[in-house]
């Protein structure tokens, strides 16, 4: 697999820029059910199970990405037509989904502590790796719980012959001021890994972004680990693409998108240009320019005019 590969020279210090991982988070149906899988471009209607199916195939045919991560339901499906076969694609499962991943219309999950939780069972999984999550919150009771969770998990993880890779999120309610979300995750991330076995570590990281000055020492913390950003909300292209290279910079070598992809106006040509953009053949600025003369020349319509979709609107990036 391409994964193993760009992960083999990453422990050799061998690596590039062409090494970044980069990961296509297919898993909206573990977060909000029917209302996260898209719209249909034509009838403007949620996504169809087929139609989103038929989005993930289109990432996969591309190649361009190294990790498709999905629920257990949509691996199984699409394993069964195929669409996996000879992909150099590593396929990944959500293994766990905290009740702060829950986008359910009519509720807000999202403001609320976070409640460990897992629907996935390990004895049914499709591939052996995936993703867990975890959410901080400062208060001690609720962050005992969640590591004791993970702990649990990892060794039934180990005995059944799991990888795993982690991911973070910053906290949920508010028990600390944002402008110290960055340090929090990196000390509570850090502590977290001290006490860990080699053999049970994450394969890598997935954190918060939360500036570059956190993420850059974190990623200088241990140079052994792999640490990747996730993508959060859509914004602008240019958000999306900017996240990508100031990251990159501060020494991230993974990254996990999912709305920022799945609500792209055309899904595969921004994962063109995110790959043009780690691979340092594009600036942000270029990348956005070059996308939408893709749109244009695919007779689609871009949601913003050029202008606006340049500008970076995520405060954290200015």
């Amino acid at each position: 697999m391409r994964f193993d590969q760009k992960l083999s020279r990453m422990k050799a210090g061998t690596d590039g820029p062409a090494d970044f991982i980069i990961a296509d988070a297919k898993d909206a149906d573990m977060a909000g059910g029917l209302s996260a899988l898209g719209t249909n471009p034509v009838t403007q209607c949620p996504a169809t199970l087929s139609e989103f199916d038929a989005a993930i195939g289109e990432i996969v045919r591309q190649d361009l990405v190294d990790i498709v991560l999905a629920s257990v339901s949509t691996l199984r499906r699409l394993n069964k037509r195929g669409v996996f076969e000879g992909s150099a694609i590593r396929q990944a499962v959500r293994l766990n989904d905290t009740t702060d991943l829950w986008r359910i219309r009519g509720a807000d999950y999202g403001r609320q502590p976070s409640i460990p939780f897992r629907t996935a069972r390990l004895d049914l999984l499709p591939v052996k790796f995936g993703l867990y999550s975890m959410t901080f919150s400062g208060d001690a009771r609720e962050d005992a719980d969640a590591l004791f969770r993970y702990r649990d998990f990892r060794a039934e993880a180990q005995a059944a012959g799991i990888s795993h890779f982690l991911e973070v999120f910053n906290p949920t309610h508010p028990l600390l001021d944002k402008i110290d979300y960055g340090s929090f995750l990196n000390d509570m991330v850090s502590r977290a890994l001290a006490g860990m076995h080699e053999s049970e570590r994450p394969v890598f990281l997935k954190l918060a972004f939360n500036g570059a000055y956190a993420l850059e020492a974190f990623c200088r913390y241990d140079p052994s680990l792999v640490v990747g950003i996730m993508g959060g909300s859509s914004g602008t292209t240019r958000d999306c693409l900017e996240l990508l290279h100031q990251a990159q910079l501060c020494g991230a070598r993974a990254a996990l998108f999912g709305r920022k992809i799945l609500d792209a106006e055309h899904p595969p040509a921004m994962v063109a240009m995110m790959r043009a953009v780690v691979e340092r053949r594009l600036t942000p600025s270029e990348a956005v320019g070059v996308y939408h003369e893709e749109l244009l020349s695919r007779g689609m319509t871009p949601r913003r005019l050029l202008e606006a979709d340049l500008q970076i609107t995520n405060s954290l990036l200015q």
